[in-house]
């Protein structure tokens, strides 16, 4: 395979699993068109996300939760740092999670969602938002499933209520005083299962392919940019890669605006065990498969290498 697959969601789950599993094989993305997001909720998102990132940063930072790792709530500009890297990201950014009952089992492991109070529209816009990305993201790994010779459900009960998240990022003007080698972001692999990202169609996104290159990722408008997280890089025994990316500094006339972005992070369910899948370790490969370890201790360990925990 030579170019990142483009897919139809509209499609039969069937006529797309192959050339989807092997694009994420070879290059842990794939581009998924007609995903099923509607058009007009994405505007009144984007709407919402830039309206938040505009108040003033007094504003904002009253909604950054301390000792929750930014795991609801606002993370302000300069905070955010990936594993081995020696700089900050440029970027500020909020998150949205799954809001659980007191009751429930999984509560402990969920903080609950703030809401900008100055953004009226946002809490109803951003939980239908996260409602349609989780749809979009139960379907695309229907066809992973396929792909691996799985039954289409079978991811179904390892994210049924996950600990997702999504992201509205701001990456503002590119600041004049930035330090020495600092990026929008920087190369890093996801944490989780799989990204669903809104948003990437203007330029700067870019992987790393398996001879060193770097590729750019460049979807047409609308369509999102789909990734492996390590979560299922380690379930697949790594036939499915979750690849070193980045978004990387605008050049010309870019250098003045802001970029957003809208990924979500679709997880496994907290109590879920990342155990590698029997028909993805082969014989002799046992003793180097990866250990088996619950979604949610696997989170924290990442989470503090990125400096979130």
């Amino acid at each position: 395979m030579s170019d990142i697959a483009s897919v139809s969601l509209e499609r039969p789950l069937e006529d797309i699993a192959r050339e989807l599993g092997e694009s994420f094989a070879e290059f842990g993305f794939g581009i998924v068109r007609d995903h099923g997001i509607p058009d007009e909720l994405v505007a009144r998102a984007e709407e919402a996300s830039r309206a938040f990132f505009a108040l003033p940063e007094e504003v904002k930072r009253a909604y950054k939760i301390e000792g929750i790792g930014g795991a609801r709530g606002y993370t302000p500009f300069g905070q955010e740092q990936a594993k081995d890297a020696t700089v900050f990201d440029l970027k500020e950014f909020w998150h949205v999670g799954r809001d659980l009952g007191s009751d429930h089992a999984l509560a402990e492991f969920m903080e609950p969602n703030v809401w900008p109070a100055e953004v009226p529209q946002f809490e109803a816009t951003m939980r239908e938002l996260y409602l349609a990305f989780e749809a979009s993201g139960r379907r695309i790994l229907s066809a992973i499933a396929i792909h691996l010779g799985e039954d289409a459900q079978f991811f179904d009960p390892t994210i049924e209520d996950g600990n997702s998240v999504l992201r509205l990022l701001r990456y503002p003007p590119l600041p004049e005083n930035a330090p020495e080698g600092a990026i929008r972001a920087a190369p890093h692999g996801d944490i989780n299962a799989i990204t669903l990202l809104l948003g990437a169609e203007e330029a700067g996104l870019e992987l790393l392919t398996r001879k060193g290159e770097w590729l750019a990722v460049s979807p047409p408008p609308g369509a999102l940019a789909v990734n492996i997280g390590d979560m299922l890089d380690r379930l697949t025994n790594h036939r499915l890669r979750s690849t070193t990316h980045r978004v990387v500094n605008p050049l010309g006339q870019a250098v003045g605006r802001a970029r957003y972005s809208m990924p979500f992070f679709l997880h496994f369910r907290p109590d879920f065990l990342i155990d590698p899948l029997p028909s993805c370790v082969a014989d002799g490969e046992e003793a180097s498969a990866p250990e088996p370890i619950l979604a949610h201790d696997f989170l924290m360990q990442r989470l503090r290498e990125i400096k979130l925990a």
